[in-house]
C-alpha cells in the first residue's frame, strides 16, 4: 500500500512518538486534505493539538470498536498487533500498517532496493548498521542510515542516497514483506528470545524476525553460521552468504579471516567483545554483496566510533572502571558482556522490566563463570535473585538485591576492590523508571560521576 492509496479512505494514526510524527508529516506532505484521527495519550494529545491542524482529530481513549470504524490505521512500531483492540478491529476489516511498510512501498518501484541493506537480529543490529554505513561512506558512497536506530524512514521519504542501510526491529521486519519490496541485502545477526510480550510467543518472535528473509525475499541473505537457528534456514528465493565460519568472513581468536586467507588482527579495533567483532564479519559480507572490495575496506573499521550504551567504558573513578551496557535486554547479552571482563573482578547489575524471558541459562553459567558479585534490581530483580540464591554460596559470588539503580551502583562499589569493574548489563528492558535504555544509561553515567551528555550521541545518522 502506497500513501496515495489512502486518499479518500478513513485513516487514523495510532501512537505519537518519533514514528508517529514521521507518519503524520509524510501523510500531510502527500495528502494535505486527508482527514486524520490520532489516538495517543493525554500528554501527546497536547503536543499534537499545538500543530493547529484543523483536519486532525485527537482522541486519548483507544478501543477496538472505535478503531474498527477506520479503513486503515497507521500504527507506531511499539504497539503490538496482538492487543485486544487491534485484534477486534482487524476482524472487522480494518487494515493496520506501519510507517516502514509505507516507505518501502513508495520505494519498491524505483532503483532504491538495488542499493538497500536491511539489518535485524536480537543483538548487534545497531552496531552492524552503523558500521556498514560507515564503511560504505568510506568507499565514497552517499549513504543513508535510518530506521529503528533513530531516524524514521518516512522522514527521508523524498531524499536520495547512493546506498541505504536500514535497521529493523522485530516490530518492523514484517513491514518489508507486506510492502512488496525486495531489498538487495538482508542481514540477520542472531536470534535469542526477546519481546515476547509484544509477539505473544518465542516462536512468533522468531517468525516475525525472520520475515525479513523468508517473506521479503532479498537478493542476498547474510546470515550468521554460528547461530543454530539461522544455520538451519533454507531460503530458496535468496542467495545465502554465510559469515562466522570458514565459508566466509570469520574470526580465529582476534584474527580476521576471509575464508582461508588471513586479513588482519582485530585486537585493536574499537569493537569490544567477540560478538561485536562478529558484527564486522557481517558487514564485510554485506559489502561484498554490494560488489565492493571488502578486504580493502576492512582496515578502515579502525576509525569507527563505537555506539553508546553498548559495552561503553565510561572511565575510572577511584580505581574502578564503569561500563555502560544499558542496551543489554536479554540474559544472553549479559553473558556476552561478562566474557569481556573475565580476567577482572566484576560486579554486574542485572534486572529491569519483566518480559518473561528465562534466566535459567544465565544461572547455569554462574556455576562455573560467576563474577565477583551480582546485584539484582527492577521488576524482575526478585525473580532473578531467587533463581541465583541457591548458587551464590556454592559458586563463590556475592548476591545483593537493590531497590533501584542508585542503590545497585552503591552496593556494587562497596563490593569491589581497586581495579574492579562495575558493569551495567541489565539483561532486561528499562520500562518503568526510564523511558528507554538511553535514559537508563545516562542515569548510570551520572551515578558513576560522568557527564551524561558526553556519552549519548550516535554519529552518522541520516544521510551523509
Amino acid at each position: 500500500m502506497r500513501i496515495a492509496d489512502l486518499s479518500g479512505r478513513r485513516v487514523a494514526l495510532w501512537g505519537w512518538g518519533h514514528e508517529g510524527h514521521a507518519a503524520y508529516r509524510a501523510l500531510r506532505a502527500r495528502l494535505p486534505e486527508l482527514p486524520l484521527t490520532l489516538f495517543c495519550n493525554p500528554v501527546e494529545a497536547g503536543q499534537a493539538a499545538a500543530l493547529g491542524d484543523a483536519r486532525l482529530s485527537i482522541e486519548t481513549a483507544v478501543d477496538g470498536e472505535r478503531l474498527a470504524q477506520f479503513d486503515c490505521v497507521v500504527k507506531s512500531p511499539g504497539i503490538s498487533p496482538n492487543t485486544p483492540e487491534a485484534v477486534l478491529a482487524t476482524q472487522r476489516g480494518t487494515c493496520f500498517i506501519g510507517g516502514t511498510a509505507l516507505w518501502f512501498a513508495e520505494r519498491a518501484q524505483d532503483d532504491t532496493m538495488t542499493r538497500t541493506a536491511c539489518v535485524t537480529g536480537t543483538k548487534g543490529k545497531s552496531t552492524t548498521s552503523s558500521l556498514l554505513a560507515y564503511l560504505l561512506r568510506a568507499a565514497g558512497l552517499r549513504t543513508a542510515l535510518a530506521g529503528n536506530i533513530g531516524v524514521p524512514l518516512l522522514d527521508l521519504l523524498d531524499d536520495r542516497a547512493d546506498a541505504w542501510v536500514i535497521e529493523l526491529s522485530s516490530y518492523q521486519t514484517s513491514d518489508v514483506a507486506v510492502s512488496g519490496a525486495h531489498p538487495q541485502v538482508a542481514i540477520v545477526t542472531n536470534l535469542h528470545p526477546e519481546h515476547l510480550d509484544w509477539h505473544g510467543s518465542e516462536q512468533r518472535y522468531y517468525a516475525d524476525k525472520l520475515a525479513l528473509v523468508t517473506a521479503a525475499r532479498p537478493r542476498v541473505a547474510v546470515l550468521n553460521a554460528a547461530d543454530p537457528l539461522l544455520a538451519a534456514l533454507r531460503l530458496p528465493d535468496s542467495e545465502i552468504r554465510w559469515y562466522g565460519d570458514a565459508r566466509g568472513w570469520h574470526l580465529r581468536g582476534d584474527a580476521l579471516y576471509h575464508r582461508d586467507a588471513f586479513v588482519m588482527d582485530t585486537a585493536a579495533m574499537p569493537l569490544p567483545g567477540r560478538h561485536n567483532r562478529s558484527n564486522l564479519c557481517a558487514v564485510l559480507t554485506a559489502l561484498e554483496a554490494f560488489g565492493l572490495d571488502a578486504v580493502a575496506l576492512a582496515p578502515r573499521a579502525a576509525g569507527f566510533q563505537p555506539l553508546p550504551n553498548r559495552l561503553q567504558p565510561l572511565g575510572e573513578r577511584d580505581g574502578v572502571l564503569y561500563v555502560n551496557d544499558s542496551i543489554s535486554t536479554t540474559p544472553m547479552a549479559t553473558l556476552a558482556a561478562l566474557e569481556l571482563y573475565v580476567d577482572r573482578p566484576v560486579v554486574v547489575l542485572v534486572g529491569g522490566h519483566d518480559r518473561g524471558l528465562p534466566w535459567e541459562e544465565f544461572a547455569e553459567a554462574m556455576r562455573a563463570h560467576a563474577p565477583k558479585a551480582v546485584v539484582t534490581m527492577g521488576q524482575n530483580g526478585p525473580r532473578i535473585h531467587d533463581l541465583l540464591a541457591p548458587l551464590a554460596g556454592r559458586s563463590g559470588f556475592l548476591l545483593e538485591a537493590a531497590a533501584d539503580l542508585s542503590d545497585a551502583v552503591a552496593k556494587a562499589r562497596a563490593a569491589l576492590p581497586e581495579g574492579g569493574v562495575v558493569l551495567l548489563s541489565p539483561g532486561a528492558p528499562s520500562f518503568g523508571p526510564y523511558r528507554n535504555y538511553i535514559e537508563r544509561g545516562r542515569h548510570f553515567a551520572q551515578l558513576a560521576g560522568f557527564d551524561p551528555d558526553a556519552i549519548s550521541g550516535i554519529a552518522g545518522m541520516g544521510i551523509a
